[in-house]
């Protein structure tokens, strides 16, 4: 066994090889496919818990008890692929390496024999790393020690590797932040990839002003316009089901509002994948349903829920985006008090809500939108923007475009 420091090799001796990478904190641990040019191929090569094998390359969980790992297999590696990065942040949102320096294990995968270990040295404000590579050189395989770390959390890294990562504001390319290894390194590699009225028992937290992302640590929260929050309590995700409630009230007293709730399916690059409104009240296998069409939105509470179960989502579903049309054309100018809600769908308890304060003399709102990470966790943004459509087909490219 060889312990090895930032920037030394070895030469593997074995065709499968595991990687665990352990530390006194639970870790987020995966592996990106490279190519010549330094980039994933597509986000199909970003190896993670919520996406845990590709060709030649998985992932294993240790559930928190034992160590995240990924194991390469150069001979089932796809033409092309010639090198595997294998990165960790802590699993609790913005905690840093300072304290809690990982090791990465490296064995042979059918044996358990160990190869080498390392721990990359003098860690501080990185809040991810990339931690070793498997890599191919003159037709040898080998593993390198790299410690290079991130600030900006492992969407630094994915973006860096060419991973599509849906957030706004789009993040900038990563800046390294620990210091550079001994030895050439490969080659550089640029930008990589029906609900409960609500009766809240007390108001809910305001967000804090600005557009900054919060969790729900400190329970439930009032967004503002472009406001962001991240689905998450206690560093660990929310239960996966969830309901979308969405009401409104006639401005006039006697007048009837026809609103339509919808919501639109998009893949990792804004393509189009399926729409949930009243005419198709499931989709995606019954990942998203809808709740019915309400055709005056008189009454009190939520005058239509979206029901969507995140945990039974296709992969390639990364964003959702909760629209409201006038099909009969009275525009929102006409409507009160309209708002969306996000719900857990197993306690009926309000999480978030956005209270829509002004209006437009449009047809269509786009209310919120929810996006997968690159982790898996889901955030929150509320949009809060006109469109002039009386259909969700006309919400589909501006809704995109507010991805």
């Amino acid at each position: 066994m060889t312990a090895m420091t930032p920037g030394s090799n070895l030469p593997l001796n074995a065709v499968r090889v595991t990687v665990d990478v352990a530390a006194p904190v639970r870790l987020d641990v995966s592996g990106l496919l490279l190519a010549a040019d330094g980039k994933v191929r597509s986000d199909a090569d970003f190896i993670f818990y919520n996406q845990p094998s590709g060709p030649g390359v998985s992932h294993r969980s240790g559930g928190g008890t034992a160590p995240d790992s990924i194991t390469v297999d150069t001979g089932g590696l796809p033409p092309g692929i010639e090198r595997i990065v294998v990165t960790a942040s802590p699993d609790a949102a913005g905690q840093t390496f300072q304290g809690i320096e990982p090791t990465a294990t490296v064995r042979q995968a059918d044996t358990g024999a160990v190869i080498a270990t390392f721990t990359p040295p003098q860690l501080g404000t990185e809040t991810a790393l990339v931690v070793v590579e498997v890599y191919q050189r003159g037709g040898v395989w080998k593993v390198r020690a790299v410690g290079q770390g991130y600030a900006n959390g492992l969407a630094g890294i994915a973006t860096d590797f060419g991973v599509s990562v849906d957030e706004e504001p789009a993040p900038a390319p990563a800046a390294p932040v620990a210091p550079p290894v001994t030895v050439p390194p490969p080659a550089p590699v640029t930008a990589p990839p029906a609900a409960a009225p609500p009766a809240p028992p007390a108001a809910p937290a305001a967000a804090p002003a600005g557009t900054g992302k919060i969790n729900l640590d400190k329970g439930r929260v009032s967004l503002q316009k472009n406001q962001t929050v991240s689905l998450v309590k206690g560093g660990r995700p929310l239960l996966s089901q969830v309901k979308m409630g969405l009401g409104w009230e006639p401005a006039y007293r006697g007048r009837d509002i026809d609103l339509d709730a919808s919501v639109i399916a998009y893949g990792p690059q804004r393509n189009h994948i399926d729409s949930c409104y009243f005419g198709r009240l499931t989709i995606l296998g019954g990942a998203i349903q809808h709740s019915g069409d309400n055709l005056t939105g008189e009454g009190a509470g939520d005058d239509e829920v979206i029901a969507v179960d995140l945990g039974r989502l296709p992969a390639e579903a990364t964003g959702l985006v909760f629209t409201v049309n006038s099909f009969s054309g009275q525009k929102f100018t006409d409507v009160a008090k309209a708002y969306c809600r996000l719900i857990d769908g197993a306690t009926g308890e309000e999480l978030v809500r956005f209270d829509l304060t002004s209006a437009e003399p449009q047809t269509g709102v786009m209310m919120a939108k929810l996006i997968r990470q690159f982790s898996g966790e889901w955030e929150m943004t509320a949009i809060g923007e006109f469109v002039k459509s009386r259909t969700v087909r006309g919400m589909v490219k501006p809704g995109a475009e507010a991805l």
